[in-house]
């Protein structure tokens, strides 16, 4: 959202009112409150009309500083905080000397200029970023009001994260607005947008709304991250960080971190696709060629024609097909293969659970008291409301018959089309705030069932859409994206900079989703797809079986697959500390290599775990262009070791069974 029209000049439609001068501090324990006037105050009879600002300033953690700005106080833009878990805060050091308030937090100072309104990060005496010169503001406009704040950024500072995005890994010069949108991957639009940007500077920003916010990456003011709500109150937080990995540390103490996954969930992943006719002689057929043809599977996915089509989601298999599912469960289990089935929170006309649903107050409503219902994915199928209580417990009910049939997870597709005007939710939240924050009670829900029915460490779920916090319920894939390299592109820098949001582990698509890839994308696809934290063959409207390729590919598919097998004890070590840091499996290599500046614009190879080092292959001829660090480096394949003084790149060409992949030490 912008304000303003260049340098000088508020855009048409806006009243801008600038935080001007400190009036009144007080200290309220470990709270540090401010008034701010948006204009000088010469005398008092300046007081009797105009727009003045509060500060709100605590510590929830060391190094971090929750900063709650508001204009007018009794607005519903001031409700709770849907993502923070922290509710205590550390002591706050403060202090006053002339026209200075000082807070400190452990390491770190928010130094604070009363006569011109700025608030200064500091940590370990290194500035991190400031607002001044009239960044933070209120903006009364002719389509609402709303609060802004601006921080600044260094000389050749990046910024990173605010969730999965498909275009340039480095956020600077962007306009990224946090809504969740079902677009692909070929858009700017995002299935995981999270209000949480990173930069090389050691800072972190969360901004704490679960309504869209709006973000203006070194964009309308290409030497400040701007950031925007509707309405009267803006809370983020500041995280002064020692590195980057220590700031994510900080933020997902705020907003939870990941849990262990079991051990056979790193493993393959084969799915039906998604508009594929299958039965159970054709799963049978898929499951039995991957074992003999010697690829280890670990889980079979069916995907949504489990259920007639037109009844998603009735949580009833589609008895033509599969006359006895729990026999058929069963026949997979005696393979030593886990299974997996498709679900939304979407109850379509057909089924034969909307008229329960319906009658019960179920599912979303519109303000005139009837279902809210669409056309859209399913005909005339309304969403679930997992405000009510009831909702969530019958939903979850139709989901725990499945776990006791023999099913052992889900992939909870959608919940990115949320409606979030004309509706009323049970609970009486603001549908503005319930859009994005939908799938967080959706996964929620889910994947609290999974932890109930099938204990600590084996819960585990597929979700496609996600908010802040939502990387407590994992794993997330990456959308829908086209069967190429450019899309192969596009879907691991979503993946890294998710990783840089919070999020730990991931997947994709292996080969792409939407048509058919050639064998050649296939089988590079696959050999990125077998060394991300979780692999999954999955598509639109074909097999992804790697006999429909040719033969060479089934040889890479079952080659990458006992090659993560090998590895596996490095990546498992890396969830642990993923699950105790917040720092991811799949690692930038900004985030690995934080001092080397060729590290800041990498974003088509990563670490995964903190030694493995994996350079996917983007083209047909094998050609690939690859960076290694300094140190000392050694070949997968060949065992060969390389010591590097300092970093280099490395041009060659590779075949379909030897991605650059390398160990680090």
């Amino acid at each position: 959202m912008r304000f303003t029209d260049g340098a000088w000049m508020v855009r048409e439609g806006f009243n801008m009112h600038k935080a001007c001068e400190v009036r009144f501090v007080k200290k309220d324990e470990d709270k540090l409150i401010l008034t701010v006037p948006t204009y000088k105050i010469y005398g008092k009879g300046m007081t009797l009309g105009g727009v003045f600002l509060t500060l709100e300033i605590t510590s929830p953690l060391d190094n971090v500083f929750k900063i709650r700005a508001y204009h007018h106080k009794g607005d519903k833009s001031l409700a709770p905080s849907y993502f923070e878990t922290i509710s205590s805060s550390v002591s706050l050091d403060i202090s006053e000397e002339g026209n200075t308030v000082t807070a400190v937090s452990a390491d770190s100072s928010l130094v604070i200029d009363k006569e011109n309104f700025s608030m200064k990060l500091y940590r370990d005496g290194k500035l991190i970023t400031a607002s001044e010169g009239g960044s933070l503001a209120y903006i009364d406009g002719s389509d609402g009001n709303y609060m802004r704040e601006q921080l600044s950024l260094r000389v050749g500072e990046h910024v990173y994260g605010l969730g999965e995005r498909f275009g340039s890994f480095i956020r600077n010069g962007q306009s990224v607005d946090i809504v969740n949108k079902d677009g692909g991957t070929f858009s700017e639009q995002s299935y995981k947008n999270i209000p949480f940007y990173i930069t090389d500077n050691d800072l972190g920003v969360f901004v704490d709304h679960s309504e869209t916010v709006s973000f203006e990456v070194a964009s309308e003011n290409v030497s400040k991250v701007q950031f925007s709500v509707k309405g009267e109150c803006l809370n983020y937080y500041m995280i002064a960080g020692s590195s980057m990995k220590d700031v994510l540390t900080s933020y997902t103490a705020i907003t939870g971190r990941a849990p262990l996954l079991p051990e056979w969930s790193y493993g393959l992943w084969l799915s039906t696709s998604f508009l594929t006719d299958y039965d159970e002689k054709t799963v049978l057929s898929f499951v039995d060629g991957m074992l003999e043809r010697g690829i280890d599977l670990k889980v079979f996915h069916f995907d949504c024609l489990w259920m007639k089509d037109s009844h998603w989601c009735n949580f009833i298999w589609d008895e033509d097909m599969f006359p006895d599912a729990g026999a058929l469960i069963d026949k997979i289990h005696d393979r030593g293969i886990k299974v997996c089935v498709w679900i939304n929170p979407y109850i379509a006309q057909q089924s034969e659970l909307f008229d329960e649903a319906d009658a019960n107050g179920y599912l979303i409503r519109k303000t005139d008291g009837s279902t809210w219902q669409t056309d859209m994915w399913q005909p005339g199928m309304g969403i679930v409301d997992f405000t009510n209580p009831e909702a969530k417990e019958w939903y979850l009910s139709k989901l725990k018959a499945l776990l006791d049939m023999g099913v052992d997870c889900f992939k909870t597709d959608f919940g990115e089309r949320i409606p979030s005007e004309g509706v009323i939710y049970y609970g009486g939240q603001d549908p503005e705030r319930m859009h994005n924050f939908y799938t967080y009670l959706y996964n929620e829900a889910v994947y609290s069932l999974l932890l109930k029915e099938k204990g600590d460490g084996e819960a585990i779920l597929f979700a496609r859409s996600a908010t802040a916090g939502g990387q407590k319920f994992p794993v997330h894939w990456g959308g829908d994206c086209k069967s190429d390299y450019v899309s192969m592109e596009q879907t691991i820098r979503g993946g890294l900079s998710l990783m840089l949001s919070g999020f730990s582990y991931w997947s994709h698509d292996i080969g792409g989703f939407e048509d058919k890839s050639t064998a050649d994308v296939y089988k590079r696809w696959a050999a990125f797809g077998l060394m991300s934290s979780h692999s999954r063959l999955h598509g639109s409207t074909s097999y992804r079986v790697p006999w429909n390729y040719d033969d060479e590919a089934v040889e890479v598919v079952r080659f990458y697959t006992e090659l993560k097998k090998k590895l596996l004890p490095e990546i498992l070590g890396a969830s642990k500390i993923a699950h105790e840091t917040g720092v991811p499996v799949m690692r930038p290599m900004v985030l690995e290599f934080q001092n080397d500046p060729v590290c800041a614009f990498l974003d088509k190879q990563y670490m995964l775990g903190g030694d493995i080092l994996v350079a996917p292959v983007f083209d047909e001829t094998g050609y690939v262009q690859f960076y290694l660090p300094a140190g000392t480096w050694k070949d997968v394949y060949t065992d060969k070791v390389i010591t590097l003084e300092q970093g280099k790149f490395f041009k060659e060409t590779r075949d379909h069974l030897h991605m650059p992949i390398y160990i680090k030490g």
